[in-house]
C-alpha cells in the first residue's frame, strides 16, 4: 500500500480543487478521511482475521462497493444540509466515492502483498495492475521510519505526488485563463 501520507495527499489534492464555501473544515476532513479509511482494516490482524480473508487487509474495505457505500454514508450522515435528490448531493456522493476508491486503486500500483479485492463482494479475487511502480509501504509507524520507508516515500513522490502537483498546477492555470476570458 502507499503510505497513509500519500493517501492523504490525494485527499488534499481533490479538496483543494473542489472545496466548498460552507462546511469547509468538514469537507476537508472527509476528503482526507475517505482516502485513508480502507486501511483501518489492518485491525483485522489484531482480531485474528487473516490477510487473505474477506475482511482481511486489502479485502472488502478496499473494494469499489465499500467505497460507494461509505460515500453514501458520509453524505447522508454528515452533509444533511444538502438537499436530497439534488445535483449537489449526488455530486458529493460521487466525489467521496472517488476519494475512497482511490485508496484501493492506488494500492493496485504497489509492489507487494496479495493484491486488492476491488470487486468484492462479487469477486473476492485480489488484483494488481500489470505495472506496479510504487514500493509497498511497511505496516506500522516504526517500520516506516527506516531505509525501506524512505524508499517507499521516494517512489510515492515520483509516481503520485509529482503527477498530482503537475495536475494541480495545470488545472489552476486553466482556471485562471478561463476566468480571464470570462471577465473580458
Amino acid at each position: 500500500m502507499p503510505s497513509i501520507i500519500t493517501h492523504s495527499v490525494v485527499g488534499i489534492f481533490w479538496a483543494s480543487l473542489f472545496e466548498t464555501k460552507t462546511n469547509k473544515i468538514k469537507f476537508w476532513f472527509f476528503s482526507i478521511f475517505c482516502t485513508i479509511i480502507p486501511d483501518f482494516d489492518v485491525v483485522a490482524f489484531k482480531l485474528g482475521i487473516s490477510y487473505e480473508d474477506f475482511f482481511g487487509h486489502r479485502g472488502f474495505f478496499h473494494s469499489l462497493v465499500f467505497a460507494f457505500i461509505f460515500a453514501i454514508l458520509i453524505v447522508f450522515l454528515f452533509f444533511r444540509n444538502v438537499k436530497i435528490n439534488s445535483f449537489a448531493k449526488y455530486g458529493l456522493i460521487i466525489y467521496f466515492f472517488i476519494l475512497t476508491a482511490s485508496h484501493g486503486l492506488l494500492d493496485t500500483l504497489t509492489s507487494g502483498g496479495l493484491g486488492i479485492a476491488l470487486f468484492s463482494p462479487f469477486d473476492n479475487a485480489r488484483y494488481f495492475y500489470s505495472f506496479t511502480p510504487i514500493k509497498v509501504s511497511p505496516i506500522g509507524v516504526g517500520a516506516f521510519f527506516s531505509e525501506r520507508g524512505l524508499m517507499v516515500l521516494k517512489s510515492e513522490i515520483i509516481w503520485v505526488w509529482i503527477p498530482l502537483i503537475i495536475s494541480f498546477l495545470t488545472i489552476k492555470v486553466f482556471q485562471k485563463i478561463l476566468y480571464a476570458l470570462k471577465t473580458k
